[in-house]
């Protein structure tokens, strides 16, 4: 089972650049988009049903903003569009598909660079996060959390941690909350479990010829249930083409939906 995990800065954007033409090669089960920064009417049939998935979209109500989309080769059993959060769910952040004993989840967290006030909103998202993750082990399924947390979980995780040590995405309660995730809720990083390399980023800078140098972050995440562990099979940051500031992370998992 191949799950792709891809925050688009832009779903048409990255549709210019090639995406979806990537997309129908690598043959993925499950493909979470963050960052649509677009509405349902400006979206062409390729960009909602690519490949004959199903899809599953949840758009933020300012437009050329946020949103998220899991595209699915197999029909949920159920969706859940946002958390039941007025100033969440209107950034259109969350999407959650159910199968029978998977859960599948593309989120997108607030970055909190561009002001204080969004910094407070994203520590407030995070706290309220908290009670939200804790109700999802105890529905006792496999859970596969996708998405950009706008977090850089330790100095491995990004190219200049000690002159972004007072950055969003690298505060220090930022990163003890990606602890409290992994270390008490138990969640697995599941990259991490194959590839404890330094310098594999997800996310680069426009500015500094960033990418080029790979100065990077590791934003974007497959957070997955203890249960998931040992069927995580390989992991990968493609990069071969640039489709936009991020690039997709996929991981294959040996794991059948018909079990």
């Amino acid at each position: 089972m191949k799950v792709v995990t891809f925050n688009a800065n832009g779903i048409r954007a990255a549709a210019r650049k090639g995406f979806y033409e990537w997309l129908s090669q690598i043959h993925a089960d499950f493909v979470c988009i963050q960052e649509l920064k677009a509405q349902s009417e400006q979206l062409t049939p390729q960009l909602t049903s690519p490949d004959f998935f199903n899809s599953y979209f949840h758009f933020a109500e300012k437009k050329g903003y946020s949103g998220t989309a899991i595209y699915s080769r197999y029909r949920a059993h159920q969706f859940n569009l946002g958390l039941g959060w007025e100033d969440f769910d209107s950034e259109g952040r969350c999407v959650r598909v159910d199968f029978r004993r998977l859960s599948i989840i593309s989120i997108y967290l607030p970055s909190g660079s561009s002001s204080d006030v969004r910094q407070e909103f994203k520590e407030d998202i995070l706290k309220r996060l908290k009670p939200v993750i804790e109700g999802f082990l105890k529905e006792n399924r496999d859970f596969i959390i996708c998405g950009d947390i706008n977090i850089a979980h330790k100095p491995v995780d990004i190219r200049n941690w000690k002159s972004n040590r007072k950055s969003s995405g690298f505060l220090p309660q930022e990163r003890s909350w990606m602890d409290w995730l992994i270390e008490d809720a138990g969640f697995v990083d599941a990259f991490r479990v194959l590839d404890t390399r330094p310098s594999q980023y997800t996310w680069w800078s426009y500015r500094g010829a960033a990418y080029a140098k790979n100065v990077g972050w590791r934003l974007d995440y497959q957070l997955v249930t203890e249960s998931m562990r040992n069927a995580i099979i390989s992991v990968d940051v493609y990069k071969e083409e640039k489709f936009s500031d991020h690039a997709p992370l996929i991981i294959e998992y040996d794991y059948s939906l018909d079990e």
